[in-house]
């Protein structure tokens, strides 16, 4: 049987496609190509945004007019918010509205079981690993808590192995994920077991890879992780991404954030303090339910101070069933769009400026061309010379331009990661 898969949103979705994948592939289906015909296609949707939904439901009719006559089974987390408007689609077969319906899926197939982890990949050089799912923190603009509210982490003995399938089928660079990463482990019975064990545990491991951390909280980031970074820059990318949303404490009140803007700013300053250049992104939603244009102000303040590498800016979009769609005091989106303006300018000024910093230095990177990749700092870098692409290559930083780094080859990179 020929099959199709086709992911929205975000890396857990895309980790949870792969899981399929490898299911299918090892019981003997093969995967077409954009242009060929399937007679199974599995839609993963996402529902994070009313836009993401709509995309969601774009690409099942689309897929459904491309494979005529396939089984067309809908999955994801707008599967699970709001699957009757999915079954309105006419040709949809199947909607699975929990994830736990998954290897029953499966064994409709005729595949016994659904297999723990992933092989591989498919054609990147970094791969996705999900570690934990749920989070009940409830944001107020968030609709996630609601479509995935069960705390659930893996075994660290579940994940190793799947660490060490990955890096010897040539994947170099291991990132970990979850819907909630800092909360790994507090659902599970050893209470010793949590995100910074799970972590020391893989730098431990003999196979040549460096491993990156996705979103976590700024508290999250204990003193023992940050230990365990200072300690192994050999395994783990000198890089962060910590949420921050809004830099004044009224409107991360009327998020429901848990922390307010000073303590995220000095559990920052803390970590930044540990280290040689360390990567530091963020997101930040403008436009949010009586932001004024003094607390935009304070937010850009924070950015700048912070110096991040990256800021992933958000214009807020009112998501139905969250309490946020609720406030009064909405932004007009003429000033969102420009306060999004705003932000992007600062943030790829000091994109550059980081970028700036590195000239002079030698910094891994893991070719995701011949000649391009990301180094462990998550900044784009060129090569003059090519090399074989998904290997992991030490580059002297020549030049920046534009937040890019420019360099040439010094050799295979070994076990470091800067």
């Amino acid at each position: 049987m020929f099959f199709r898969l086709f992911t929205l949103g975000c890396k857990v979705n895309q980790y949870e496609t792969e899981t399929i994948r490898s299911a299918l592939l090892r019981q003997g289906y093969t995967e077409t190509g954009k242009k060929d015909v399937a007679s199974l296609v599995v839609v993963n949707t996402c529902t994070v945004t009313a836009e993401s939904e709509a995309k969601s439901r774009k690409a099942v009719r689309k897929l459904i007019c491309e494979n005529p006559g396939a089984q067309i089974v809908v999955m994801g987390c707008a599967a699970a918010h709001r699957p009757e408007s999915l079954f309105n689609i006419g040709g949809v077969t199947q909607i699975i509205t929990d994830k736990k319906q998954i290897p029953d899926f499966l064994r409709q197939l005729g595949i016994p079981t659904s297999c723990e982890g992933i092989d591989s990949f498919g054609e990147r050089h970094r791969a996705f690993i999900k570690i934990q799912d749920g989070c009940q923190v409830g944001c107020s603009y968030c609709i996630i808590p609601k479509v995935r509210p069960v705390l659930q982490s893996r075994s660290i003995e579940n994940i190793l192995p799947e660490i060490q399938r990955l890096v010897r089928n040539g994947y170099r660079e291991i990132v970990l994920t979850g819907i909630h990463l800092g909360h790994y482990g507090i659902d599970l019975a050893d209470h010793n077991v949590r995100l910074v064990e799970l972590v020391r545990r893989a730098v431990e491991l003999p196979e040549t890879f460096r491993l990156r951390l996705s979103s976590l909280e700024a508290v999250e980031a204990s003193d023992e992780l940050i230990d365990l970074m200072v300690r192994f820059p050999d395994r783990i990318c000198p890089h962060l991404h910590l949420s921050m949303q809004s830099g004044n404490d009224a409107v991360l009140h009327r998020m429901k954030r848990r922390w307010k803007s000073g303590t995220f700013v000095k559990r920052c300053e803390e970590i930044l303090s540990r280290f040689d250049r360390l990567a530091l992104t963020t997101d930040v939603i403008v436009g949010f339910p009586g932001e004024t244009a003094q607390q935009f102000d304070e937010t850009c303040r924070v950015v700048e101070h912070l110096r991040f590498s990256k800021v992933h800016i958000f214009r807020f979009s009112p998501r139905q069933g969250t309490e946020a769609a609720t406030l009064p005091d909405r932004v007009p989106p003429s000033e969102q769009k420009r306060r999004a303006a705003a932000l992007t300018d600062l943030s790829d000024t000091l994109r550059r400026n980081f970028a700036a910093s590195l000239v002079g230095s030698t910094a891994t990177v893991l070719l995701e061309t011949a000649s391009s990749g990301t180094c462990g700092r998550y900044l784009d870098v060129r090569l003059s010379s090519s090399l074989e692409a998904g290997m992991l290559a030490s580059v002297h930083i020549e030049r920046s331009e534009g937040g890019v780094c420019f360099g040439n080859s010094c050799k295979s990179a070994g076990n470091s990661v800067s």
